[in-house]
This record gives C-alpha cells, sequence and structure tokens, in this order.
C-alpha cells in the first residue's frame, strides 16, 4: 500500500488575488498559483495525522456490507473506505457495481479496496438466499411503506452476521431482494429531499451498527 503524501499550503503573492490552496510537497506545479499564474510562497506544513488511538470493536457484532447495483464508482470507493474504519468483515457487490478492479474505485476508496475482502455475485436474489441460509441477518436501508426507523431499530442488534443492504442511487433496493431482508430501515429526513447519498447513508448506518453497541 502506498505511503501517504505529505500536504502543504502555498499561497498566491500576487495581492489582487493571494489564493490559498493544499498541494503535495513534491508537486512540481507548487509554485505557480493555478488561478492566475503568479509565484506562490509556501504558507505553512501540515503536520502528518497523528495516530488514532486502538479502539476495541466487538467481536459479535460480524457486519457484511451488500451492495445492490450500485452505479457509481465513486460511492462504492467511499463504501468501501466506510466499510474497513468500521471493521466490516467482507462486501458483497452485486449486478452493475463495479468491482475493486476499475481504476476510479481508489479515488474515493485510497486503498481500502485493497485491504477489505470483496465478493461479486450476478444475481443479488441468489446471493441474499444464500446469506439467509448460512443464518445471517438482512438489514436494507429503504424508504418503504413497510420501514421503520433505523435508530429504532438499533436498539436490538442482533448478533447473527448482519448484512447491510444499500441500493441503487435512483431505482433503490431491488423490490425482491427487499421482500427477502428481515428489516427495511429509514433515515430521519428533515429538508426538503426524501433520502440521502447511498455512500452517505451506509456511512451513518456502519458506525451506528459497530460503535452503538460495545
Amino acid at each position: 500500500m502506498p505511503s501517504t503524501p505529505e500536504f502543504i499550503i502555498r499561497e498566491c503573492t500576487k495581492a489582487s488575488c493571494q489564493f490559498r490552496f493544499p498541494i503535495e510537497k513534491n508537486n512540481k506545479r507548487a509554485h505557480q498559483c493555478p488561478i492566475c499564474g503568479a509565484p506562490t510562497l509556501l504558507a505553512v506544513d501540515i503536520p502528518p495525522a497523528p495516530a488514532l488511538p486502538n479502539v476495541q470493536i466487538s467481536e459479535k457484532i460480524i457486519l457484511d456490507a451488500f451492495l445492490d447495483n450500485i452505479r457509481s464508482t465513486f460511492n462504492v470507493g467511499a463504501i468501501f473506505r466506510t466499510a474497513d474504519g468500521a471493521g466490516f468483515r467482507n462486501i458483497h457487490l452485486c449486478g452493475i457495481t463495479p468491482t475493486p478492479d476499475h481504476p476510479k474505485i481508489g479515488k474515493t476508496a485510497l486503498g481500502a479496496e485493497n485491504i477489505l475482502p470483496w465478493i461479486y455475485h450476478r444475481n443479488s436474489l441468489q446471493a441474499a438466499r444464500k446469506l439467509k441460509k448460512e443464518g445471517a441477518v438482512l438489514w436494507a436501508l429503504e424508504n418503504s411503506p413497510n420501514s421503520v426507523s433505523f435508530y429504532q431499530a438499533i436498539v436490538d442488534i442482533p448478533e447473527a452476521p448482519l448484512v447491510l443492504v444499500v441500493g441503487n442511487e435512483r431505482a433503490g433496493v431491488d423490490p425482491e431482494l427487499l421482500a427477502l431482508c428481515d428489516q427495511a430501515l429509514w433515515l430521519p429526513m428533515h429538508g426538503i429531499k426524501e433520502s440521502l447519498n447511498v455512500a452517505v447513508a451506509f456511512s451513518i448506518a456502519a458506525y451506528s451498527l459497530r460503535y452503538t453497541k460495545g
């Protein structure tokens, strides 16, 4: 896995511009303002991120992600990064969902796609039936007539392997797959939109599931 690049903050020396921006320390374009082309000066070095404390997670809660026909490589990459951070066991990629061999996934996964195990399934229904037969519980993030509040559901998280299902950005979760899920859950929305971006919704749910229960 490649090392994390070092960054600096540069600032344009032109009085009418003074554009301030981060850039990799060894980038040859650092000395020229990307807005006006004037020379820049070093404003500050960005210190490396400190090592995070090693937080113990409950081994009783086994989490898998299930991506049903997610279209965007950037959403898939973001979900990989979140799933790695929240200690997921693996990711199931179904239908049109791109796999980590797609070059754009790494732009948001940032290496998590090389660490977290994943499995590709052409047919999400067949994959879901197999998981249920193996004893997994499937929870879908989906607004439906039978959905319950996510925060109501996580009061009682099952100790069986829990599979968090998210669906296509426009079409949602396949209705037949949704019927196989043990619960459909919605996240509260107080604005004009009815749902969040799929990667954002997954992130909220993933961290809530992992760290709500010790």
